[in-house]
């Protein structure tokens, strides 16, 4: 859909040093780059090199929250113009909507100058000197002091700094801001109007200016081309971004084995994405599964020329463990034509712990810090739907009409034709999970108070699920808890709970305990554990939306005081 809307452009980061960097680099940078010539521009559209900056975030890696309100660098000052606010990458792949604002446009002005980072035909950016600059003590220092956010803390391993590559640039003859993930995000409310005039910086130098390495922060490594135009799927989910990680950081590891883990009966979610030329109602694309013997077909797939579609198939999973491949093949247009996804199906309830005795020891026991795995509790994707936009012409076709005097005269005899196109529309959707954990002392305890009880007896858990979103067709509910005990350090043996409520607002409990006399659904704490805090980790998993799976970490305490031998009274029997 053509629309007269202003708009938002897209270069990348950091200019040429003027002076040399003296600090002592501190940081490693997760960095990548690509792109190439920009072309020419109009009075209207145009981007000039060096009109660029950068977007930091510090963000905890252990959940990917983001700790800090973004800041941008740049070294020029531009001025008064339209741009999205302070909205960083992670906010925006977590369902966050783009907002203009013709507010104050807020930047940092470093001392040392930013080297280059968007390439274009005048020069290209130094991947080497954009590490160096961004992993030296002095801009980490300067980040920390401008942020508020304690240098030690930041440097500690468990934090990351996420960088963003940002364009100012002139759009509709209108001055405006914003990184690569808001410019793709843009040019899908103008149905491709961004790029068609300003994609050789908004859709390859701006994103390609910054990529990940290696995967990090549930981004992927980007592995495709670094010298083309990309759609805006492609930058939305793996461009734009750099990474800076500190040397007690854990280096996450690329898993190249399975394209998928899924547990078995379960509904799940497969998606891939479809890209190449235009796919439109005149040229649909259709995408097949093969599935376990089964086929699933989805028709009507569109998108507009250089962009790509996400399709996907929801499917229950076999019973067994195993491995499995899906084979998936495309008719049409697009490029996703034929793909084999390898997909590994486990048993997680397979590790229940052993029977616990009166005479249990373990004198070595420490207290351990409760597991965080990696969370996503939100997740966005769209739909492209086509529509056509009539441009009715008329076709002249003159014929001359003789009078038979020698005279006559010309007649158009022509038609109306119509010569219009198809546009397209974006149809956003996603969905959140959001859930709570409650462990309690069971009612068979006797001397319970609270959540304060003795070792050796059980306690029951309850979980509940909720998830919503605008597309339920899409989207399963929660599907598997699994809690994991301090005992076993959070390893070794875990129980699979009960899902005793399904859908979107499913609840969990313990599966009722083989070993307990009355049946209870409980799990018995060790007689031998240690007064003080008790915690089981529960880790919640198995909501399936396109845009990948839903998760989230929950923990919950109760209080040991005492052990069950305290209740008991040793007494002569009386005569």
């Amino acid at each position: 859909m053509r629309r007269t809307l202003s708009i938002f452009l897209i270069l990348v980061l950091f200019l040429t040093f003027l002076s040399p960097l003296t600090a002592s680099a501190e940081g490693e940078g997760n960095i990548d780059h690509g792109g190439g010539g920009m072309g020419s521009g109009t009075n209207l559209n145009y981007w000039s090199p060096g009109d660029e900056g950068v977007r930091v975030t510090v963000v905890r890696a252990s959940d990917r929250t983001p700790v800090t309100v973004p800041i941008d660098f740049t070294n020029k000052n531009p001025g008064h113009l339209m741009h999205f606010g302070k909205v960083s990458k992670i906010a925006y792949t977590g369902g966050r909507a783009l907002i203009p604002s013709t507010g104050t446009y807020t930047c940092n002005k470093p001392d040392i100058t930013i080297p280059k980072i968007i390439s274009s035909g005048s020069g290209s950016s130094s991947i080497e000197e954009i590490k160096r600059y961004f992993c030296s003590e002095y801009m980490i220092m300067t980040i920390s002091e401008i942020t508020g956010f304690d240098y030690d803390t930041l440097i500690n391993g468990d934090y990351r700094i996420l960088l963003e590559p940002i364009a100012y640039m002139t759009f509709n003859g209108i001055r405006m801001a914003m990184t690569a993930t808001e410019a793709a995000l843009y040019d899908r409310v103008l149905g491709g109007g961004l790029r068609s005039k300003m994609g050789n910086l908004t859709h390859k130098n701006l994103p390609l200016a910054m990529f990940l390495e290696t995967p990090d922060l549930s981004y992927p490594a980007w592995s495709g081309s670094k010298t083309n135009i990309v759609s805006n799927a492609d930058i939305i989910s793996s461009l734009g971004l750099g990474i800076v990680r500190f040397s007690d950081a854990e280096v996450p590891s690329e898993l190249t084995a399975y394209d998928y883990e899924y547990r078995v009966n379960t509904e799940v979610v497969t998606a891939v994405t479809v890209r190449g030329g235009q796919a439109d109602p005149d040229r649909p694309v259709s995408v097949t599964f093969d599935i376990n013997g089964k086929s699933y077909k989805v028709n009507n797939v569109y998108y507009p020329n250089g962009d790509s579609q996400l399709v996907w198939v929801r499917w229950t999973t076999p019973s067994a463990p195993q491995t499995m491949n899906i084979y998936v093949s495309a008719s049409g247009t697009g490029s996703q034509s034929n793909r084999t996804i390898t997909v590994k199906i486990t048993d997680l309830s397979q590790n229940e712990p052993p029977n616990p005795t009166a005479n249990d020891r373990n004198d070595s026991y420490s207290t351990l810090s409760v597991p965080s795995k990696q969370q996503k509790t939100t997740a966005s994707w769209g739909v492209w739907s086509a529509r056509w936009r009539a441009h009715w012409v008329w076709i002249s076709s003159w014929s001359w009409y003789s009078d038979g005097e020698g005279g006559g005269y010309w007649q158009d005899n022509g038609r109306w034709q119509d010569r219009g196109w198809w546009e397209f529309d974006w149809n956003p959707y996603s969905a959140s999970l959001t859930a709570s954990k409650n462990i309690k002392p069971d009612d068979k305890v006797p001397t319970a108070a609270g959540k304060n009880m003795k070792s050796g007896y059980g306690f029951n858990i309850s979980v509940t699920a909720d998830v919503s979103t605008n597309q339920s067709s899409a989207v399963t509910g929660a599907q598997t808890a699994v809690t994991y005990f301090p005992e076993f350090q959070y390893n070794t043996y875990w129980r699979l709970l009960d899902r005793t409520r399904i859908g979107y607002s499913a609840e969990f409990e313990f599966k009722q305990n083989k070993y307990s006399t009355y049946g209870r659904r409980v799990h018995f704490t060790p007689v031998w554990f240690p007064n003080g805090s008790y915690t089981a980790y529960t880790y919640l998993l198995d909501c399936w939306t396109p845009a990948g799976m839903l998760s989230m970490n929950l923990a919950d305490t109760v209080t040991i005081q005492g052990s069950l031998w305290d209740d008991w009274h040793i007494a002569p029997l009386k005569p």
